[in-house]
This record gives C-alpha cells, structure tokens and sequence, in this order.
C-alpha cells in the first residue's frame, strides 16, 4: 500500500487529502468535501498534469516578453519540453490575447496561447 498526502487545488476550499493506492491497485480518497477533490486526488496519484504559464520573447515592442499559458492541463513529462520550445520562440506585434502560439504541442491536445494583446 501507497500513500500521499495532498492538498486539493479542483477548488477554493483547499482539503487536505490522503490518497491511498491499495493492494489490487485500487485507489482511496479521503478528507475532500466535493467530488473534485477526489478526482484531483486520483489524477494526481496517476498522471499529475499543470496548467503551464511563461513568457516568450517579442521585438518591436516596448514590451520584451509576452505572457503565455497552455489551453488545459498539460502531463508534467510534457512540461520541460513545451518550456524549451516557448524560449526559442520569437515573436513581433501584434499579437492577440488567444492567439495560438504553439499548437496541438507533442500531439498532446493542448496549446500555448498569448495571455495579452501587443499591437504595432
């Protein structure tokens, strides 16, 4: 038998989980007071995933770097990869807030998308 202690982020309330991987593999979530908590709580045992945010480079512009963040949850083996591929990104205005900057990343579904709009 496994177990982890957690605290749920699926909401504000914050609880304090104990996610148990039992023998025969079956998986226990307790201290949550919502359904997410134990679907967070099971995700995270099983394939941990983030929401990724960062900055990629911008010329012609007063500002340098510009605000950037994936469309879903990415898997957290994806993370280091899709970070490598937005430093060697460069880009020039305009930019508009949700335009894609990379697309279907890794073939993984999920996006990197601009978070602000940069004209001329």
């Amino acid at each position: 038998m496994s177990e982890r202690e957690l605290v749920c982020i699926a909401c504000p309330v914050g609880c304090r989980l104990t996610v148990r991987l039992e023998e025969g593999g079956e998986i226990r979530v307790s201290g949550n007071q919502c359904a997410k908590g134990d679907t967070y709580g099971r995700e995270e045992l099983l394939a941990p995933k983030r929401v990724v945010t960062t900055t990629v480079r911008l010329s012609g512009s007063a500002l340098r770097r510009l605000p950037a963040k994936t469309s879903r949850p990415l898997s957290r083996e994806h993370i280091g990869a899709l970070l490598a591929e937005a430093h060697r990104l460069h880009l020039a205005p305009p930019v508009r807030r949700g335009q894609v900057l990379l697309a279907d990343f890794q073939a993984t579904g999920v996006d990197l998308v601009a978070t602000r709009t940069v004209e001329d």
